[in-house]
């Protein structure tokens, strides 16, 4: 049992920690400082109900359902697109921009669309949480699956809180607008190649 929580927190963070649409956006807002703990925790309770989907069995039912998940894909990548066009218009005025903390960076409600958007509309969660962790985790039988499930729940706990409230620790570095323009651009650059792929 221990084996397998072992197993599912190794694997949850092999998977978590490529910088992606989702994760990007946890680090802008940690540096900012803008709604640190509504995204955290969004973003790890959505990972939660995936990676709980996934070990139940649903992969299979998602799987055969060709049709949803091309709708999903192809909102993702209308979503992908638009943020990541909108990261490099963002990026095109850097005096705007500020490392400081910026806690009026939005209204919470928008935070929080944008938040479930980047995470749900996103094709890869569910590739990885869904159909490639629920099915490594049914290797590891009826009760070891549930602790597998528990590991990369840790992970996602652990990855996400790490990067949202450590992303504070960059701040200094990123004190310069010139810093957030390459950060805009690697987040524009990120989430157009996710919607591209």
């Amino acid at each position: 049992m221990i084996n397998a929580a072992l197993a599912g927190l190794l694997t949850g963070l092999s998977l978590i920690v490529a910088i992606g649409a989702q994760n990007a956006y946890v680090l802008r807002q940690g540096l900012r400082r803008s709604h640190v703990g509504p995204v955290v925790i969004v973003c790890t309770l959505s990972d939660y109900a995936l990676i709980t989907a996934g070990v139940a069995g649903i992969g299979t039912v998602v799987r055969d359902a060709a049709w949803a998940l091309l709708a999903a894909r192809w909102l993702g990548v209308a979503f992908l697109t638009w943020y990541g066009l909108s990261s490099a218009w963002r990026a095109r005025r850097p005096s705007s921009l500020s490392a400081a903390a910026d806690r009026n960076g939005g209204s919470r409600g928008a935070m929080l669309r944008r938040t479930l958007a980047l995470t749900w509309l996103n094709p890869h969660v569910y590739l990885d949480t869904v159909l490639l962790l629920g099915a490594i985790a049914n290797t590891h039988g009826p009760s070891g699956r549930w602790w597998f499930a528990a590991g990369a729940c840790c992970a996602s706990t652990l990855w996400f809180a790490g990067l949202g409230f450590g992303a504070r620790l960059l701040a200094p570095l990123l004190s310069r607008p010139r810093s957030w323009q390459v950060l805009d651009l690697l987040i524009a650059a990120t989430m157009l190649l996710v919607a591209c792929e």
